[in-house]
């Protein structure tokens, strides 16, 4: 402990003497980390793993390629450098890398230790086609800020991720620390933090920042609100009221399910810099969740965003972080076996999301009905006739993963369909919630199902048509129809006409930047065009290259869209747009622009058992 500490406050400049070193077996001593946060250069933090002694000839030492949660290979190791292994005499050993996220040292038995430099993410996210999502990112700005998402800064040596970790984290006295991880001590500029083993480390990440808080009590779980806004925009009390107000439905939702006593809410704004956060959302942990999210947007849409990303991430308490398979309980963080089972992970997490503000009367039923009838939509950009379990199984590879992001729409389907099913079969007795508190009970956190014979156990928990449903339907390639469904409890769709905006349709775009193709601004396909794109003979997937006979970028585009708000719908417009390689002149009047659309709604006809079921799904 003393020896981390001096190494920080020396900068990692001190090499430890072999005399004194206590020769412990790597396997029975926690794993010593130093992470300096004063003494950063060029925006790099300076690193110190130092491990107990090996009895083997050869160690080799990872940087995750990818975490829980993320469902994508993100290889953190290219963000490291002047990695170096050091002997117990001070002098540096030889190594050599083998990919972007291993380095394997010979003469393990005389390592003492092995540092390195880490960038961050932040920096470059606007550079490069396969940037690192936000949330799951890391930022370092001297002084002001560290987005700690500690996979980006700690490494494991094989066939240690079980043993302890210790901290210690020599940062600047004005900026503090929010973490969920175990602080052990705090002395003289430096933290000092304890994990029980490598996992732990990775799930609680830590913001230092110059950031406002506020805490509220949710039946017996303390919430933490920490919001870092750069320019002071916002303060965590701006969002409390909503976020107390939205985390106490969850709980009424949830019912007795309790699985932590504290949970941590780390909202990063960001500034939309060229070198700040542009992924926007949040990736959940145990006990915490690391959101981010554009310091511009105006309080109600932050307060809503707020609302839609928290409530999925905390209802991860219940799925896959009390509900998960053995590839989740035993993650390899540089070779992942990925589980089946992410229409309940990703799928059932975002259907909660939805499904208790109407039960918790904090939206109406026609918004409802508009959230259920967009996931619908959405869900037809991707490959209707794909195995959900498949997909699943392979989401880091091609062609799986161009449809990940197809769990939180038929994902939320599949679970909407589950639901129903099991209301009907059941009388109303059960559904979707109670199937996952009955899975909770037998399994729970610390104890995993086998990934394979989930399916067959929900099947014997229920009833055989869910057996079938599921064969059917996510193990099998046979798309849903939902209208069957929604006619089981009085409701069908209909298509009405209603007014958009000229771009933008509420906060979904009709148009999108190609940032493989020079930030080119096209009209995006797999979506209903309203009557202006329709009426100018546009198309999804026309690449706009002028309007009025502006040249269009992503600088470009904004006033525009700015403008377009005051147009009058006798405006003469020309838009020329680039087709199959053709440039095509599109000209005409604006006109009030509007889009037809499906939406949901109540049956004439439905019997009074239809409706009552209705009542029970919808109203808990």
């Amino acid at each position: 402990m003393k020896k981390i500490i001096l190494v920080l406050l020396t900068g990692l400049s001190l090499v430890s003497c072999g005399a004194t070193k206590n020769l412990v077996p790597a396997s029975n001593v926690p794993i010593a980390t130093a992470i300096d946060l004063v003494n950063v250069d060029n925006d790099r933090v300076k690193v110190s793993v130092d491990p107990g002694a090996f009895t083997t000839e050869e160690v080799s030492f990872f940087i995750p390629k990818t975490v829980p949660g993320t469902y994508s290979e993100d290889n953190y190791g290219k963000y490291i450098e002047n990695f170096k292994a050091f002997d117990y005499k001070g002098k540096e050993m030889n190594f050599s890398k083998d990919d972007d996220n291993t380095w394997r040292i010979a003469g393990a038995k005389n390592l003492d230790r092995v540092t390195y430099e880490v960038n961050d993410t932040y920096d470059t996210e606007g550079e490069v086609a396969d940037a690192v999502f936000s949330p799951a990112g890391t930022n370092i700005l001297k002084g002001e800020n560290f987005m700690l998402n500690l996979h980006g800064f700690v490494g494991y040596f094989n066939d240690l991720q079980e043993v302890p970790y210790e901290l210690a984290i020599n940062a600047p006295k004005d900026l503090l620390p929010t973490t969920s991880l175990n602080k052990k001590s705090s002395a003289d500029g430096v933290d000092v933090f304890v994990a029980n083993r490598y996992f732990e480390v990775i799930d609680n990440p830590i913001l230092y920042a110059k950031a406002t808080a506020e805490s509220f009590e949710i039946s017996g779980i303390t919430v933490n609100l920490v919001v870092y806004s750069p320019n002071e925009v916002y303060r965590a009390a701006d969002l409390k009221e909503r976020m107390q107000k939205m985390m106490g439905a969850q709980k009424s939702f949830l019912g007795e399910i309790n699985s932590t006593e504290q949970y941590n809410i780390l909202l990063y704004l960001s500034t939309l810099a060229e070198d700040d956060a542009s992924g926007f959302g949040a990736l959940e942990h145990h006990t915490s969740t690391v959101v981010v999210l554009p310091e511009q947007m105006p309080l109600d849409r932050l307060e809503q965003a707020m609302v839609d990303v928290v409530s999925h991430e905390f209802f991860h308490i219940v799925t896959p972080l009390s509900v998960h398979s053995k590839e989740i309980q035993f993650f390899d963080f540089n070779d992942p076996k990925m589980s089946e089972h992410l229409w309940m992970y990703e799928g059932t997490t975002e259907y909660f999301a939805n499904l208790f503000q109407i039960q918790q009367g904090l939206i109406d039923d026609a918004d409802f009905y508009k959230r259920i009838m967009d996931k619908i939509n959405n869900s037809k950009r991707y490959d209707d006739d794909m195995s959900f379990t498949v997909m699943s199984k392979n989401i880091l590879e091609d062609p799986y993963k161009d449809n990940y992001a197809n769990v939180y729409e038929k994902g939320t389907l599949i679970n909407l369909a589950l639901d129903i099913s099991l209301r009907d079969l059941s009388n109303g007795e059960q559904g979707v919630l109670w199937l996952l508190k009955e899975l909770s009970k037998k399994y729970g956190d610390q104890v995993p199902f086998e990934d394979a014979e989930l399916i067959g156990e929900i099947t014997a928990m229920t009833y055989p048509e869910i057996g079938d449903f599921f064969r059917t339907h996510v193990i099998g390639d046979t798309p849903i129809d939902y209208s069957a469904y929604l006619s089981k409890v009085g409701l069908t769709t209909t298509e009405i006409e209603q007014e958009s905006g000229y771009f933008l349709n509420g906060d979904i775009p009709y148009i999108d930047v190609d940032q493989n193709n020079g930030d080119a601004i096209f009209i995006r396909e797999g979506i209903v065009l309203n009557s202006f794109f329709n009426d100018l003979g546009a198309k999804g997937g026309d690449v706009i290259k002028s309007i009025d006979g502006a040249e269009i970028s992503l600088e470009t585009i904004r006033p525009i869209i700015g403008a377009s708000f005051g147009w009058s719908a006798d405006k003469e417009i020309e838009m020329v747009v680039v087709r199959n390689g053709q440039e095509l002149k599109l000209s005409g009047k604006v006109g009030v622009p509007k889009v037809k659309l499906m939406t949901i709604v109540p049956m004439e006809d439905a019997t009074p058992e239809q409706v009552k079921l209705r009542n029970i799904w919808m109203k808990g």
